[in-house]
């Protein structure tokens, strides 16, 4: 793949359906590495590399999730556009389920064919009021503080300076991007969503994540897990299941080349 935003994390890309993994706020496509050698070895795993971070580091990071998601929604496409047969979805966590959820509406009016599903995880449903309208901490010290709040982070390296020299603009801009989001009312899309939750994540509530069935014409399901905000790291088997599942079972029977992990 030549591409400057999407990375693979396994040797070759696999023959079956496609999964897009969009990272959580201050996260790089790395994130995804656990989930990707971890669903089967058939599905085309391609994660998300935003500028400002890792091989990214000296590109400057987007303020505004609208540009961002005009981005990779036209890297996507020009991506999909090689395969437009092959069968795909898009996973996102946290602030990588806002990115997935509006890259899915653009891509929606386009000539491609939309994603199967999505599976948009740790982030409840945008909306009038909705939790993706709340504030989000801008200077440094609310940042970090917030880090530590939601875990999902080796804390020792929150006290290093060095290290945080290197994170820290990423994580502002993306805090940046998401306290400037605005929901834009819309028609529901076509695509079925699977959401997916911790029981006890300290900023989604499962009544929240199950708000996303408002978002969809198609078909929903909710997979609630045990953990906090960042439960997927401490679930890789449960979670490869869940969207094995979910995507396969949008794929017509005759398709199928799967078995669950």
């Amino acid at each position: 793949m030549n591409s400057t935003w999407l990375r693979r994390f396994t040797t070759a890309a696999g023959k079956g359906p496609r999964l897009v993994c969009f990272p959580h706020a201050g996260g790089s496509a790395t994130a995804y590495t656990s989930l990707t050698r971890t669903l089967p070895a058939d599905f085309d795993v391609v994660c998300v590399q935003y500028p400002g971070r890792q091989d990214r580091y000296g590109e400057a990071p987007f303020t505004a999730l609208g540009p961002l998601v005009e981005a990779v929604a036209g890297e996507l496409a020009r991506e999909l556009a090689v395969d437009p047969g092959r069968p795909y979805a898009l996973f996102g966590h946290s602030m990588g389920a806002l990115v997935a959820y509006e890259t899915a509406r653009l891509l929606a009016g386009g000539e491609l064919p939309s994603p199967r599903r999505l599976f948009l995880s740790g982030r409840g449903a945008p909306g009038p009021g909705g939790s993706a309208a709340r504030p989000h901490p801008h200077d440094d010290a609310d940042v970090l503080a917030e880090m530590r709040r939601l875990g999902g982070t080796d804390q020792d390296m929150l006290d290093n300076p060095e290290v945080l020299e290197m994170v820290l603009p990423a994580l502002r801009a993306d805090y940046r991007a998401l306290g400037t989001y605005r929901w834009r009312a819309g028609e529901p899309l076509a695509t079925a969503i699977t959401a997916l939750v911790g029981d006890r994540d300290p900023v989604v509530t499962v009544q929240e994540a199950l708000a996303w069935r408002e978002h969809t014409s198609g078909g929903f399901a909710l997979k609630v897990f045990p953990g906090g905000h960042f439960y997927l790291s401490d679930r890789i088997g449960q979670v490869a299941a869940a969207v094995t599942e979910g995507l396969l079972a949008t794929i017509p029977a005759q398709t199928r080349r799967l078995t669950l992990p």
